[in-house]
């Protein structure tokens, strides 16, 4: 029996997560077809991609007049709705993915989603959406995928008793508080394990990343916040554990690489081979695999983030855009690193929250963080 080949957009295509997906559908011409591709600029890669691929659509800010190539110049929310699209490849970094995710949504597309902010900041909204139309979201983060693949064929509201997100720890996990206060932008995009651009390699280094993955589970899986916890595992090997009400844990491992999570989202409910560069897991190499508890002293924006997570209303959306000021004000060296958490702590505290906030609420409280965060640097200088 034959497959269908899928139809895929995907928005952030010359990114890390958009450049791995290419490569999924280059090793898989015959089940993946690229009908629209996006980006931010109009970038030689960008131009790369629609020669080798012919997609119908393109998106980019940049003011296109007609087409590229036969591609035809659209915004994302067209790219996403449009009825020769059936999966929308989500991975724009930050808050533009929202809006371009809710079209996906409101025209019933398949979403293999990578952008964190979309459930960070609009978690309940954007769930209320996708239950209403019926459109199920794919995670592609390799933590909500193997959470997602380890409660497959289980009844996730009668006989999962809690989550376990891995961490890897990032380039500071054996640091202290001291030595932290001194790291510059170039120890903490020196990630031991992944390739990531650098906010969320920073993200990762602070554990805001880890953070921001526990509110995802939270919103994926529908899992209270008391039952989502989190290990730091510096092999990488193991991605995330579910427990059991009898108390048996299922482990998801694979060689920590971006195509296999991607792949599995843009596939599903197939497995199919993994692209050639992928290499297999070997245990006899592996060694040893490690677990300890994560030091929220040593990482404080992890608790920031599951506090905001917990609070709800709009203090998940002051977290975000606080959080990526911050990291900017450290990456051009504005700030300390340890400063990223008290720039992120201070917008938290002075925030007054709008409860069961409205999209326009919740891009109110994004503006309002940006202000006060920049306020806030200004008075440091």
């Amino acid at each position: 029996m034959g497959h269908l080949t899928r139809r895929i957009a995907i928005l952030g295509s010359t990114g890390s997560i958009g450049t791995q997906a290419l490569n999924v559908v280059r090793a898989n011409p015959d089940r993946f077809e690229i009908v629209g591709l996006a980006a931010y600029r109009t970038s030689r890669l960008l131009l790369d991609q629609v020669r080798e691929f012919h997609p119908r659509f393109v998106s980019t800010v940049d003011p296109l007049e007609g087409t590229i190539d036969g591609s035809s110049s659209v915004s994302p929310e067209e790219m996403s709705a449009a009825s020769e699209v059936d999966t929308v490849l989500v991975a724009i970094p930050g808050l533009a993915a929202l809006s371009p995710t809710l079209a996906a949504i409101r025209a019933g597309k398949r979403i293999a989603l990578a952008s964190k902010e979309v459930l960070v900041v609009a978690g309940g909204l954007v769930m209320s959406e996708a239950a209403r139309h019926g459109v199920p979201l794919l995670p592609v983060d390799s933590e909500h995928s193997a959470l997602w693949q380890c409660i497959r064929g289980e009844n996730l509201s009668t006989e999962v008793a809690g989550l376990v997100l891995t961490a890897s720890g990032g380039p500071f996990r054996n640091r202290t508080p001291e030595d932290m206060a001194r790291v510059s932008p170039e120890d903490a995009l020196a990630h031991p394990t992944w390739r990531m651009g650098p906010k969320v390699t920073i993200d990762s280094a602070t554990m805001m990343n880890k953070g921001f993955e526990v509110i995802e589970a939270h919103w994926l899986f529908n899992m209270p916040y008391q039952r989502i916890s989190v290990v730091i595992h510096p092999q990488s090997i193991i991605h995330s554990m579910v427990e059991f009400v009898d108390g048996t844990v299922k482990a998801q491992m694979a060689v920590p690489d971006m195509h296999l999570p991607i792949q599995y989202a843009l596939a599903y409910p197939s497995r199919i081979p993994a692209p050639q560069s992928v290499h297999p897991l070997l245990f006899s190499e592996i060694g040893d695999l490690t677990f300890s508890a994560l030091d929220e002293e040593r990482f404080p924006c992890f608790a920031l983030a599951r506090g905001a997570g917990v609070a709800g209303a709009t203090y998940p959306a002051v977290l975000n855009a606080a959080d990526e000021v911050a990291v900017r004000a450290f990456l051009d060296r504005r700030i300390p690193f340890t400063a990223i958490a008290e720039m992120i702590n201070e917008a938290l505290e002075r925030h007054h929250p709008s409860a069961d906030p409205s999209l326009g609420d919740l891009l109110g409280a994004d503006a309002w963080a940006r202000e006060t965060v920049e306020q806030v640097l200004m008075a440091r200088q």
